[in-house]
């Protein structure tokens, strides 16, 4: 009973993280889109500040201790599954993302405008691939090796 609770609250903690994700580009797109305007500037970088520190690193936080209580419910188990190991890859991918949607965000703040708002368009959908691989691997858990 303990594990599928464990379970519960990591999922719903992924589905925030994911949620802040996909949103913080979203909002940068705007920023640049409007950094000649700075009362909207201003009032993007407070959401940004906001979303960022409030909902992406406290989803992400909340996702992990989760995810590691249910690790150490059967590390052997985990350690041995190929499929696991493939999940881990998608989590260094997302962890690398959200540090640098933080990056992002201090040069907006800064003003700072280094990517153009095709770029930031784009780069709202990187989260997509650590979303597949994390969830083909957790839900179908494919069998690698001989």
């Amino acid at each position: 009973m303990l594990y599928s609770w464990l379970k519960a609250f990591h999922i719903i903690g992924f589905v925030a993280w994911f949620a802040g994700l996909f949103y913080i580009f979203r909002l940068y797109v705007y920023h640049v889109e409007n950094r000649d305007k700075p009362e909207i500037a201003q009032l993007l970088t407070v959401m940004e500040r906001r979303l960022y520190r409030g909902i992406c690193w406290p989803a992400m936080v909340f996702t992990a201790g989760f995810g590691i209580a249910l690790f150490v419910q059967m590390p052997g188990f985990y350690m041995a599954q190929g499929w696991f190991h493939a999940k881990l890859l998608g989590l260094l991918l997302l962890i690398g993302y959200h540090l640098y949607c933080g990056k992002v965000r201090k040069d907006l703040a800064a003003g700072r405008f280094n990517l153009t708002s095709r770029q930031c368009r784009l780069l709202n959908e990187v989260p997509l691939v650590p979303l597949f691989l994390i969830v083909i691997m957790v839900v179908v858990k494919p069998h690698f090796g001989g």
